[in-house]
C-alpha cells in the first residue's frame, strides 16, 4: 500500500504502524486483539512484516470468532459458522491502540482490531460497532458522549492445595484476610506489581489515575480519565484489562474481573460515568443544582426505565447474578440518587461543571463496548422522551426496593431481553439475536453442570 492509503474513520492509517516500528525496531511480533461479545479478547500473533498488509486492506479473520461462547466453543445459531462455511471476515486496526506489550518476555507490541464484512459493511455482531453506533446517533442531535470507565478487580493467587485466595503482598509474602478499604498499606504491599502496571499503562497511552484499596482482601480499583471519545474510552478500558492481566501474571498473581470470586467479600464492578456535551463544548448536564440539569435529569429516567432491559448485558453470566445483594455496594433495583452509593445510578457531588452519572449496575465481567453503549442508549431515551426520573433516593436506598424491578436471575435476564424493543434498537437486531444464542448456550450448559455443591446438599438428602 501506498502512504496515501486513507483509513476509514476510526480506523489507523499506514504511516502510524511505519511510525511505530521505526520507533521500536526490537518488536518481533504483534498481537492482534478482536474483542467477542464476552468481552474476551481473541486474535492471532503476527509478525512485523506483516503490519503493512494489515494496515492496507486488512486482515481475514474466520467471522465466527465473534460467535463464540465464553468457553471458546462455536454456537452454531449465531448464524456465524456452518450455516455460513465459517466464512471469513475482514479485520481492521483501530487507531491508537498499536502499542508494546511490556509485560510480554518477547518484544511484542498489541493492536485492537474491529470487524468488517467483505463488502466493507461492519461486522454485524462485533460490539465495538455497536457502541459507534450509539455515539452516532446522539452526536446526530448535537450531543458529544463524555465517559470514563471504572474498574474493580482482585489480584489472587492459588494456595498449596490448589485453591483460589486473595494474593500474598510482593512486599510482605504475607496474606491478609481484613477488608482495609482505602487502606495505603496494601498499596505499598504490592508497589512492585502497581509500579509496573503504571509503566504499562504509560507504554499503552492509558490515561490511568486514582489507584484505591477496595472493600474485601485483595480487591483494587484503578479509575481511567474522562474521554471526550467514548469509543477511544472504552478501547482504553479494553486494554487496561489485559494490561492488568499481563503484569499481574508477571508477578505469578491472577488477576480476576469475575462480578463475584468468593460468596463471602464483595462483588466487583465496572462503574461508567458518561455526561454529554452540547454543540457548544460544554457540558449539558451541568447545573448549580446537585442533581444536575433538567437533561441530565431526563437522562437519568432513560436509564432508570431501561435498566431492566439491559441486565443481560450488565450481567452476562451465571456468576454475574451472585453480586447483587442488598448493603453490598451492587445495586438491586432501578433507583438514582444525589451522592449516594446505595443506588444503581448516582450523580456524584462535585462542581457544577462537573456533573454527571455513575452507572453502577454492570459488573466488571460485562463487555465494556455494550454497557456503554447501552448507558448512551439510554441517557437518549430518556432526553428524546423528557422521562422524569421521580425523586431521587435520600438515605438508604438498599431499604427503598421496588420487589421484582430488576431481573436479578440470570435466565429472567434473558427472557426480558429477547422482548425488549429498546435492546433491539440499542444494539441492533442482528447483533441481539447473536447475543442472545450465545447466552442461551451457555446458560444452558451453566444449569447442566454436576457441581460439588450437588453432593454436599443432595447425595444423601435427596
Amino acid at each position: 500500500m501506498s502512504e496515501s492509503h486513507t483509513a476509514p474513520a476510526g480506523l489507523a492509517g499506514l504511516a502510524e504502524a511505519r511510525d511505530f516500528l521505526a520507533r521500536n525496531p526490537d518488536i518481533e511480533a504483534v498481537q492482534l486483539v478482536i474483542t467477542d461479545l464476552n468481552g474476551v479478547g481473541r486474535g492471532k500473533n503476527v509478525a512485523r512484516e506483516e503490519l503493512d498488509a494489515l494496515y492496507g486492506p486488512g486482515r481475514n479473520v474466520a467471522g465466527s470468532i465473534l460467535g463464540l461462547d465464553v468457553t471458546g466453543e462455536d454456537v452454531e445459531e449465531t448464524g456465524l459458522v456452518w450455516s455460513v462455511g465459517d466464512a471469513d471476515q475482514c479485520c481492521r486496526p483501530v487507531a491508537g491502540t498499536l502499542s508494546r506489550a511490556s509485560w510480554l518476555a518477547r518484544p511484542t507490541a498489541q493492536l485492537l482490531g474491529t470487524m468488517y464484512e467483505l463488502d466493507g459493511r461492519p461486522a454485524r455482531a462485533d460490539p465495538r460497532h455497536v457502541l459507534a453506533r450509539a455515539v452516532s446517533r446522539l452526536r446526530d442531535r448535537g450531543y458529544t458522549p463524555v465517559v470514563a470507565v471504572e474498574l474493580e478487580f482482585y489480584l489472587l493467587e492459588r494456595d498449596a492445595d490448589g485453591r483460589i485466595r486473595p494474593a500474598r503482598g510482593l512486599v510482605s509474602g504475607k496474606r491478609s484476610d481484613r477488608i482495609e478499604a482505602y487502606g495505603l498499606g496494601r498499596l505499598d504491599d504490592m508497589a512492585p506489581l502497581f509500579d509496573d502496571l503504571y509503566a504499562a499503562a504509560r507504554s499503552l497511552g492509558l490515561p490511568v489515575r486514582t489507584l484505591m484499596s477496595e472493600y474485601a482482601p485483595g480487591q483494587f480499583e484503578i479509575t481511567l480519565e474522562h474521554r471526550a471519545d467514548a469509543l477511544r474510552a472504552v478501547d482504553e478500558a479494553i486494554l487496561f484489562k489485559r494490561a492488568v492481566r499481563g503484569v499481574a501474571a508477571q508477578h505469578g498473581r491472577i488477576a480476576c474481573f469475575m462480578a463475584k470470586p468468593f460468596a463471602e467479600l464483595a462483588g466487583t464492578g465496572m462503574h461508567l460515568h458518561a455526561s454529554l456535551a452540547g454543540r457548544d463544548g460544554h457540558n449539558a448536564c451541568a447545573d448549580e443544582h446537585p442533581a444536575g440539569s433538567q437533561l441530565l435529569r431526563h437522562a437519568i429516567g432513560g436509564l432508570r426505565e431501561t435498566l431492566g432491559d439491559g441486565m443481560a448485558v450488565f450481567a452476562p453470566h451465571a456468576n454475574s447474578y451472585r453480586r447483587f445483594r442488598a448493603m453490598s455496594y451492587a445495586p438491586v433495583a432501578p433507583t438514582w440518587g444525589v451522592n449516594n452509593r446505595s443506588v444503581s445510578l448516582r450523580v456524584p457531588a462535585g462542581p457544577p461543571a462537573s456533573r454527571h452519572v455513575e452507572h453502577r449496575v454492570a459488573g466488571a465481567d460485562a463487555n465494556p463496548y455494550l454497557v456503554a453503549a447501552l448507558v448512551l442508549a439510554g441517557m437518549l431515551h430518556g432526553i428524546e422522551r423528557g422521562i422524569d426520573p421521580g425523586p431521587p433516593v435520600e438515605g438508604n436506598g438498599y431499604e427503598q426496593l421496588r420487589a421484582g424491578a430488576l431481573p436479578t436471575q440470570w435466565h429472567t435476564a434473558l427472557e426480558r431481553a429477547a422482548d425488549s424493543q429498546f435492546l433491539a434498537d440499542a444494539l441492533g437486531r442482528q447483533f441481539l439475536e447473536v447475543f442472545l444464542a450465545v447466552k442461551r448456550r451457555e446458560c444452558e450448559k451453566f444449569g447442566a453442570l454436576v457441581t460439588d455443591r450437588d453432593y454436599e446438599w443432595y447425595l444423601d438428602s435427596a
